[in-house]
């Protein structure tokens, strides 16, 4: 825990680092669902 100061400056940079790793969640996601989904079309095919 913080012993004081300034925790307004904590926080918006918890708040940067958080919806930076949001997006690159999402994106991941995606591309994982691209790549498997062209997996399963190779392998059908």
């Amino acid at each position: 825990m913080a012993a004081g100061g300034d925790t307004h400056g904590d926080l918006t940079a918890h708040e940067g680092t958080y919806t930076g790793f949001l997006s690159l969640l999402k994106v991941g996601t995606i591309i994982s669902v691209l790549l498997a989904a062209i997996v399963v079309l190779l392998i059908a095919n």
